[in-house]
Order: structure tokens, then C-alpha cells, then sequence
């Protein structure tokens, strides 16, 4: 049968690989080689026997799926017009996507090793903070006031900022029980915050200050507001220590850019088509910028105003089986996480069809998590509370 329990450890290792490797890979070939061997050769040689799982996801979630299939053929279609290089890597991009979010739907079953796997890959992550910061601002000599770049494919302030960000959310609201795990995971979560903020990211510091102030609305407990709050100062404590830095940026051409990607929207709501390098111009000026800094507005460029909506039917389906599950270690995650990566891509993600890279985090990981979760909620079942949440007192 499908669902023995090899399998199952087997994906769950290449899902593993996909959440650390991004971090501690020492090159993007071999994180991507990894992928391949622990993530894409599982799912599709398990893609037959897992049937049953991939029938009951259609069954219960039709829209998405239509909609997921809907988006995928019409990036495929756009190629017809598209002017690139190498369709057939395109195509291929478009399955490495499709084999993220089926391994997820066959291990609908195993949302508790999820939560545990998601809980490991947090710890991961702090460590790899901390060695970020040690790597870049004590044995690479940087000030302080340097934006801070991390190991592996995090050497980029802001996608790092997204990553870690991301880790934030799902480490709190998948909190243990037990004092000591309790202790590793908050001291993880006080790396990464420090991580966030030393990366002088806008955007991933407002999309986490946004997530975690809407804890306490969805998690019971004090020491859930004690960590709301704590993040609050320590965001005014960053801004406060980098604000002549952060202010001197100015706001980065992103009104312009908004205005302007608008205006290749208008020229050509069909999308220029998948894989599609354009330029976004500033009226005005000399300058001009690779992508639209906002990916709402990078989907509709690149794939046009269908693609915008199918993926907004997606976004929407992923929100509902969150809200519906919030009360569940998993579905908080869900929901919280899809409140970060909201706010977060509307500042600098502009890769959706991409191999997988840190941008991910804040548009296949959401949707792919919510896969697992259950689209309809009993009574009662919703309010349940899971015993990896906060206490009541």
C-alpha cells in the first residue's frame, strides 16, 4: 500500500532537504541535485499508488485543483508567444512546481510529522542565523550597520529576510509542550528575529511585525502576547538603531515602479509569457528595473490578468481551510504564514515559475501546507486546541 511508512519518511526527508538545504547547501547545484533525488524522483515514482490520496484531494477541492491546472496550462500556452531561449527548461519549471504540491497532497495523512518536521527545519534555521551573524559581522569583519547577507542561497538581504521571517511564524504557533524543546525553540526564534532585522529588510520586518501581532487573535495564552509584545519593542528598538539607514533609502522607486508595471499590464494584459525577461522603465528617467518588486503585479506582467486570477482563486482557496483550521497547530501556521508572505511579496518577490530559491517560502510553501490541512472543519473541531499550542494560564 502507498502509505507505508517508508514512503512517507522518504518524502518527508526531501521536504527536509528543501527547508535546510536553502540555508546550508554550500551551492545551489547541489541543493537542486538534492532536490531531485530526495523530492521530485519520490513523488513521481509514488505518483500511481498514492492515487487514492491525489482523488480525495480533487474530490474535496476542486476550485483549486481546476484553478492549479488552469494556471499551470495557461503558463504553458503563453510559451506559444513567449521569446525565450529555452522553452523546454520552462516547461520543466512548471513541473518541478507540480511535483512540490503533489508530495505535499500525499502526505495529507502525516500532518503531525509535518509539524514536527516544520519544528526541526525552525531549529535549523536559528542555527543558521546565528552562524550567519557570526560569519558575516565577526569573522568577515562587516559593521554592523551592513545589511547583513546569510550562508548558502540566503546571501540576499532581503529574500533571506523572507526565509527567516517565514521561520518565525511557524515556530511560534508550532510552540512544544515540553520546557526544554519549548527553550530551543524560542532561542531559535530570538536568532532569526535578530537575523530579520539585521538584514535591514522593509518589507520582511513589516509582513512579520503584521503576522505576529495578529497572534494573539488566533492563540490562547499570555505568553502568546508577552511575544507579540516583545517583538513589538524589539521592531521599534530596530528602527530606532537603524532608522537614518532604513530613511536614507527612501522609499526605493517602488511608487514608480507600481505605476509603471501597471502601465505594461495595460499594453499587454495577456502577459509578454512565461520565463519572459522584461524591463520595467521610469518615465522620466534613465533607469529601469528587471522586475515589478511586487508579485501580484510580476504575475500579471509576466503571465497576464488570467494568470492574476486563477492565482488569487488559489491564494483565497489556501486562506479558507486556514481560517477554517486556526485553531490547530497546523492551520494557525497556514494562516499566519499566508499573512507574512501577503505582505512580504508586495515588496520585492518577483519569481513564481522559478527553480526551487527563497522566494518559495512566501508563495509555493503556503499553498502547499494548506494542501494538507482538511477543507471541511466539524463542530468543535475548529476550536480544538492541539497540545503544541500555548497554554490557557
Amino acid at each position: 500500500m502507498y502509505a507505508n511508512r517508508w514512503v512517507q519518511f522518504w518524502l518527508m526527508g526531501g521536504l527536509l532537504w528543501f527547508l535546510l538545504g536553502i540555508a546550508w547547501m554550500p551551492s545551489n547545484k547541489l541543493y537542486q541535485q538534492g532536490l531531485v533525488a530526495v523530492l521530485w524522483l519520490p513523488t513521481l515514482a509514488f505518483l500511481w499508488s498514492g492515487r487514492e490520496h491525489l482523488l480525495v484531494f480533487w474530490r474535496t477541492r476542486r476550485i483549486e485543483c481546476m484553478a492549479f491546472m488552469a494556471l499551470l496550462l495557461w503558463a504553458a500556452c503563453s510559451l506559444w508567444w513567449a521569446v525565450v531561449e529555452e522553452p523546454v527548461r520552462e516547461l520543466k519549471r512548471l513541473l518541478y512546481v507540480s511535483f512540490f504540491m503533489v508530495s505535499f497532497v500525499l502526505l495529507r495523512e502525516s500532518d503531525t510529522r509535518l509539524s514536527l518536521l516544520l519544528q526541526v527545519s525552525g531549529l535549523g534555521l536559528g542555527l543558521a542565523a546565528l552562524v550567519s551573524m557570526l560569519n558575516f559581522y565577526v569573522w568577515q569583519g562587516h559593521a554592523w550597520t551592513a545589511r547583513l547577507q546569510g550562508i548558502g542561497e540566503l546571501d540576499h538581504p532581503i529574500l533571506g529576510g523572507y526565509v527567516m521571517g517565514a521561520a518565525v511564524v511557524w515556530l511560534l504557533c508550532l510552540m512544544p509542550k515540553t520546557l526544554w524543546a519549548r527553550l530551543a525553540s524560542l532561542s531559535a526564534v530570538g536568532c532569526l528575529l535578530a537575523f530579520v532585522v539585521l538584514t535591514q529588510s522593509r518589507g520582511a520586518c513589516a509582513a512579520l511585525l503584521v503576522s505576529v501581532l495578529l497572534l494573539p487573535l488566533l492563540m490562547r495564552g499570555k505568553l502568546v502576547w508577552v511575544l507579540a509584545l516583545g517583538v513589538l519593542a524589539l521592531a521599534m528598538l530596530g528602527f530606532w538603531m537603524f532608522e537614518p539607514l532604513i530613511m536614507s533609502r527612501g522609499v526605493s522607486y517602488r511608487p514608480e515602479i507600481f505605476i509603471n508595471s501597471l502601465r505594461l499590464i495595460e499594453a499587454n494584459p495577456w502577459g509578454v509569457g512565461l520565463g519572459v525577461e522584461y524591463r520595467v522603465p521610469i518615465l522620466g528617467t534613465s533607469r529601469s528595473f528587471d522586475h515589478t518588486h511586487n508579485l501580484p503585479l510580476h504575475i500579471a506582467v509576466e503571465l497576464g490578468l488570467p494568470a492574476l486570477l486563477l492565482g488569487a482563486i488559489l491564494w483565497l482557496g489556501a486562506a479558507r481551510v486556514a481560517w477554517l483550521s486556526r485553531r490547530t497547530d497546523l492551520g494557525c501556521s497556514v494562516l499566519i504564514l499566508l499573512v507574512f508572505s501577503s505582505v512580504a511579496m508586495q515588496f520585492d518577490a518577483a519569481s513564481l515559475w522559478g527553480t526551487p530559491r527563497a522566494e518559495w517560502f512566501i508563495t509555493w510553501l503556503p499553498l502547499a501546507l494548506a494542501t494538507v490541512l482538511p477543507s471541511h472543519v466539524g463542530p468543535g473541531e475548529g476550536c480544538a486546541k492541539l497540545p503544541g499550542q500555548f497554554p490557557d494560564r
